[in-house]
């Protein structure tokens, strides 16, 4: 039977006149990776704020192990909160950052936390506020993986690394979740980076679950039929369609619902073919559909939100 790590009922948060997190309920399993998607301003940093109890709802319950994170020191060492833009003391430098960390995370794991140094070739002794945004996201990550927490929660920390250090940071943590399971929370606007990683998908939007689903299920909940467009838009009517475009007399038209035998049959006398839609893909035109814009999925280069919308 599945053990539930996380129970979150009617969730919500407000400043002044920002509804930013809006009667979200959902439950978190043990030993999962989630991936806990949206738009920038959708609340994925405000719901993990308060799941490690840096921040307070407004109203709705939170349990951590079947108990409340605040002011409880047994559930808050069992977990790790690492996001984007870290703050630490100023005239600190990494080796006091791992060395604080070491102290309060029971299953610290000082070898790993070594390897991942050396692979991330991170200056112990340079102070923070002279490391680059690359290696001050080296930092986190590093804390987030040696930690082994039982929960670890990932809030675009990756953001800074280049396209290698990230893919160092993916392998390490599959290999290592593999070794010791655990339940990990990633937060991310690079979907298709950690698509492969993730086994269930949590989209948050404006506020509220817009999916809560396991990641294969996902990958079959649309397709993108593709060909002339008179025989496209017959064989879409009465579907779902979350995206269209056209060039000429050829439309692509992204449907939800499985496709059936029946269905693939008829597209193959249409002449019609059926093109895959990634996991971004899917989640893009989604949040479309919901209201938003592909425009809030960013690449990692300038991203930057404000707290209180995140």
């Amino acid at each position: 039977m599945t053990e539930t790590v996380i129970e979150v009922r009617n969730l919500v948060k407000t400043y002044r006149d920002v509804r930013a997190v809006d009667d979200v309920s959902f439950s978190i399993e043990k030993d999962t990776i989630y991936g806990l998607l949206g738009r920038n301003g959708a609340g994925k940093t405000t719901i993990m704020s308060i799941l490690t109890a840096q921040n307070f709802a407004t109203a709705g319950d939170v349990r951590i192990f079947g108990e409340h994170p605040y002011e409880n020191a047994r559930v808050l060492s069992r977990m790790c909160f690492v996001r984007e833009g870290q703050k630490y003391p100023d005239d600190s430098k990494p080796l006091h950052a791992f060395r604080a960390a070491s102290l309060f995370f029971p299953n610290w794991n000082e070898a790993l936390a070594k390897e991942l140094i050396a692979e991330f070739q991170l200056p112990l002794t340079r102070r923070i506020k002279k490391l680059s945004r690359g290696q001050l996201s080296a930092v986190g990550v590093i804390i987030g993986l040696a930690s082994r927490a039982e929960i670890t929660f990932f809030d675009e920390p990756y953001l800074g690394l280049d396209a290698v250090a990230r893919q160092i940071f993916y392998d390490r943590l599959l290999e290592d979740y593999t070794e010791h399971p655990r339940t990990v929370i990633l937060s991310s606007h690079l979907i298709d980076e950690v698509a492969n990683l993730i086994e269930r998908v949590l989209v948050i939007d404006r506020g509220s679950i817009l999916l809560d689903e396991p990641t294969d299920d996902v990958r079959d909940r649309a397709s993108t039929i593709v060909g002339d467009s008179a025989a496209v838009d017959a064989f879409v009517a009465g579907r779902e369609i979350i995206h269209r475009e056209s060039l000429g007399h050829v439309s692509s038209v992204t449907v939800l619902g499985a496709l059936t035998q029946e269905d693939r049959a008829r597209l193959a006398a249409a002449g019609l073919e059926i093109a895959p839609v990634s996991l971004q893909q899917l989640i893009v035109r989604l949040t479309q559909h919901a209201g938003g814009t592909s425009a809030d999925f960013a690449p990692p280069a300038g991203t930057t939100t404000e707290e209180v919308s995140r």
